[in-house]
């Protein structure tokens, strides 16, 4: 079995994103996805605390799991060794889409486990040792902190999952369920169908099989 697992740490990031690139990445090596499981969660949290702890319980030998990238597993260093372990154990092949790494059993596989555990929490320690700096400095200079006013607004996750929308749509889910799915008011959708036409031209297709449907009964 195939299995693509899919992370974002809040709900205003885009799991389709992550679901594009590793469809293209399955299409490459004509593999076809069996599974497809997502989740919203911080990546500092266990694996054995998150859904994806019940996956890797559920897959056996011999199965696939799929990720865009190894942080999409946890974001610390003992945690990515204990899942890679635990996937080595069982004989589960995992695979990385952007670092295009494959982790199997073989002892090259191992030594790249550690290696890219440890090179990935060095780097989030980093990044966050920059961040702080950075911040630090922007003070110090009396710049004022934290996201202007209207730098954000619900339109930019509709904006972000536009060939999601499309699909959920030719999926014949409703306006009202997308809204709720995404957390936007249907003013919201509204202003940006129209702003986007093959969000239109499927709620156009949508329409068309609704009508048809109503006059075959």
């Amino acid at each position: 079995m195939i299995i693509a697992y899919l992370r974002v740490s809040t709900g205003k990031q885009f799991l389709s994103n992550q679901q594009e690139e590793i469809r293209r990445y399955a299409e490459n090596k004509k593999w076809v996805i069996d599974r497809w499981v997502t989740e919203v969660a911080s990546g500092s949290r266990k694996g054995s605390e998150r859904k994806l702890g019940g996956l890797l319980r559920q897959m056996k030998l011999g199965d696939t799991l799929i990720v865009t990238e190894v942080s999409r597993l946890s974001r610390t260093l003992t945690d990515i060794m204990g899942i890679m372990g635990l996937c080595l154990e069982k004989g589960i092949n995992l695979y990385t889409t952007k670092e295009g790494y494959s982790f199997d059993n073989s002892i090259n596989s191992k030594v790249l486990c550690f290696a890219f555990g440890l090179v990935a929490e060095i780097e989030r320690n980093l990044i966050s040792l920059r961040t702080r700096e950075a911040l630090a400095l922007r003070k110090a200079e009396g710049i004022a902190l934290g996201r202007k006013t209207g730098s954000y607004t619900k339109r930019n996750i509709l904006v972000g999952n536009v060939a999601s929308i499309v699909r959920m749509l030719k999926q014949d889910k409703s306006v009202a369920d997308i809204c709720r799915h995404y957390h936007v008011s249907r003013d919201t959708f509204a202003k940006f169908k129209k702003e986007h036409s093959e969000v239109q031209k499927a709620l156009e297709a949508k329409e068309q099989r609704r009508k048809g449907r109503a006059n075959v009964k």
